[in-house]
């Protein structure tokens, strides 16, 4: 009999469909529960079922949530279910501890509460350490996509008995999808006509449009930048209304016009990605491996980062980008007025980037490692399922707990 995988996941579900559908040529059958990505996956010939959570904190809505996802199992009855996104990875767990479904968690970096100092932050950081304690006692396995994240939660108690670390685990990305996504693009010349950019100079951000993402960080960038390059312009793309208290607001945007043009979701990244002239990602989080800064390497377009966990897994300061502490504008703008102003130089970084990407963080890869995997859970294997060389966490992640 065919086996079963049951992939749970948030409002974004459909980023994974590549990956899911890799799975699949593994010869699984796979389907989705998810708050998103319905239409996406219905294309694609996979079974999906709606699973809306709240993806803020909200208690008494995740728990009622927690049930909606134990029916889902007992209605379907997968033999193996991996959770994507913090809330699945937590809520999936509980949901499958008393069923026959085994259950595999993928830490997809260590998000805000993990990587923030607020005070908000810092007191959810004390729950979350709880909760996260008990998935690791009740998952059969984990799945972390760079190995910083692995040690922080190794040292911290929460990363259970199973576990391996797969490079961009459960994402990944697909490079001839990519080129021929470019390749049918509109042109360069087209999108900076709808967008108004005419010949300036674009620097392009692709991430949620919120202050723990650093976009807050970046708008000050952009005006110490704007005073020595006036004709440039940021191209922002990506959610705003769904993110909730964190989100930047619009006056906030609307303060840094026309320097700063905020397009919303868009689904034509590797033709945005072609048109630019730099691409900036200013996260001020743990990532697990952004899914962007593989799309700006396979679009050869010259990266600046800051130097965050995950972030590091694909850029290397002076060889293959440029990377900047996070939360300091007066750096990441001193570091994008560089790379314009050494386009040869950043063109030799860009260019070393590509082979290495295609290397490391294929779909194809990731699957392939996930399938071996599943394979070993559902024989009943027993110890670590990879043997992950172990080290004593580095000071600055400890520091960070």
């Amino acid at each position: 009999m065919t086996a079963h995988i049951l992939f749970v996941a948030g409002a974004d579900a459909d980023l994974r469909l590549p990956f899911i559908a890799e799975v699949r040529k593994s010869g699984f059958r796979v389907s989705v529960a998810a708050s998103g990505g319905a239409e996406a996956f219905a294309r694609a010939g996979i079974d999906f079922e709606p699973f809306p959570f709240d993806r803020f904190i909200s208690p008494l809505s995740d728990w009622r949530a927690i049930g909606r996802l134990g029916a889902i199992l007992d209605r379907i009855q997968p033999d193996l279910a991996q959770g994507f996104d913090t809330k699945p990875c937590l809520m999936l767990p509980v949901a499958a501890a008393r069923r026959a479904t085994l259950s595999v968690r993928t830490i997809c970096g260590r998000g805000w509460v993990y990587s923030s100092r607020s005070p908000l932050a810092m007191t959810a950081r004390l729950a979350y350490r709880l909760l996260h304690g008990f998935a690791a006692r009740d998952t059969d396995a984990t799945v972390f996509q760079n190995d910083s994240d692995r040690a922080f939660f190794q040292h911290h108690g929460m990363a259970g008995r199973n576990w391996v670390v797969i490079p961009a685990g459960g994402g990944g990305i697909d490079p001839d999808g990519f080129d021929h996504a470019m390749e049918r693009a509109p042109t360069p010349e087209t999108l900076r006509a709808e967008l108004g950019l005419g010949t300036a100079e674009v620097v392009i951000t692709v991430s949620r449009i919120t202050r723990q993402k650093g976009i807050g960080t970046l708008l000050q960038a952009a005006e110490l930048v704007r005073q020595h390059r006036p004709g440039i312009r940021f191209l922002l793309v990506g959610p705003r209304d769904s993110e909730g208290p964190l989100a930047i607001t619009k006056a906030e945007l609307d303060a840094h016009a026309p320097t700063v043009i905020a397009t919303g979701p868009r689904s034509d990244i590797p033709g945005l990605l072609r048109m630019a002239d730099l691409f900036a990602f200013p996260t001020e989080y743990s990532e697990g491996v952004p899914r962007v800064l593989l799309e700006a390497a396979l679009a050869n377009l010259p990266i600046v980062s800051t130097s965050m966990p995950g972030c590091l897994e694909v850029v290397e300061h002076g060889r293959t980008g440029r990377l900047v502490p996070p939360g300091d504008p007066e750096l990441l703008a001193g570091q994008i007025l560089k790379a314009l102003a050494d386009r040869s130089q950043s063109a030799v970084m860009a260019a070393r980037l590509p082979p290495f990407v295609r290397e490391r963080f294929t779909v194809a890869a990731g699957a392939a490692r996930h399938a071996t995997l599943y394979r070993e859970l559902m024989k009943g294997r027993t110890g670590p399922v990879a043997a992950t060389p172990q080290r004593d966490p580095d000071p600055v992640e400890a520091a960070s707990g």
